[in-house]
């Protein structure tokens, strides 16, 4: 079976939310293969460092804001 790695790093990146402290931080306790692939894509710093937190880009940001929001709320 093959995976869509693109829709793994998209429910990475709207779930690292939960973990978000800092405003622009978020516990990195996610495969590091898609850690990897997000930063590749602008979405998040570079995440092989000591810290046990990668940090949002602007645009990471908005866009895991985005995913969270079409992907885990009910409709009102």
């Amino acid at each position: 079976m093959a995976l869509d790695t693109d829709k793994i790093d998209e429910a990475v990146l709207a779930l690292l939310l939960l973990t978000r402290h800092d405003h622009w931080r978020a516990w990195k306790g996610f495969d590091w293969d898609a850690l990897s692939r997000l930063h590749n894509k602008g979405m998040i710093a570079d995440p092989v460092n000591k810290a046990k937190s990668v940090v949002f880009t602007e645009e990471g940001l908005q866009c895991a804001e985005e995913l969270f929001r079409v992907m885990f709320t009910k409709p009102d």
